[in-house]
């Protein structure tokens, strides 16, 4: 899942801390580091969901990744209309603005859905970065009345989710404030952007 990335519609709670040009710029150049690693695994077939819909056809995207709009509604039905991709199998969701997912991450969880229903990557915040599911014998309905941006995301998801078999993946960091973007750029072990 990615936003095409226009200044003053991308990381709005990060641009707020350290300005609209930098968060334009880090979520530009988180989205490109995470396609770059992740995309073109022999492993796993890659789609960009990209909203809004106009961006689809955007040159910023790479040409060889397969596109595909979002469409409207909140998070949880852009969420829910991804993950009914036609080809049948197990399908996992990601943001895009997570520095730390590598193909280790993704391989682990589609290998937890070979024995259980769903499988969340737990952010730090109390939301998730990776979502997927078996869909077998049927999609799940996983994303009705969860309260979106806020520390209740994942319990809510999950709550949707009784009576099912779960699996968790590493807890990663996503970068909303400009504390997180400061402890990543310390994890990165540099400056990813410049001080503010």
């Amino acid at each position: 899942m990615a936003k095409l990335p226009e200044a003053g519609r991308v990381k709005s709670r990060l641009a707020r801390q350290i300005g609209i040009g930098q968060a334009t710029w880090f979520y530009r150049h988180t989205t490109s580091a995470v396609l770059g690693r992740l995309a073109r695994s022999p492993r796993w077939q890659t789609y960009l969901a990209i909203t809004p819909d106009r961006g689809v056809a955007h040159p910023i995207w790479p040409r060889d990744i397969m596109r595909m709009t979002q469409g409207s509604g909140n998070l949880g039905q852009r969420m829910q209309r991804a993950m009914r991709l036609k080809k049948p199998g197990p399908v996992i969701i990601i943001g895009t603005d997570v520095p730390g997912i590598r193909p280790a991450h993704i391989a682990a969880a589609f290998k937890a859905l070979g024995s259980c229903d769903a499988v969340f990557g737990p952010a730090t915040d109390g939301g998730y970065w990776l979502v997927g599911q078996r869909r077998r014998p049927r999609d799940l309905e996983m994303f009705g009345n969860v309260r979106w941006s806020t520390s209740d995301a994942l319990t809510d998801t999950l709550r949707n989710l009784r009576g099912h078999r779960i699996a968790f993946v590493a807890t990663l960091s996503d970068v909303d404030t400009a504390d997180d973007w400061r402890n990543v750029a310390a994890w990165c072990g540099r400056r990813i952007l410049p001080a503010v």
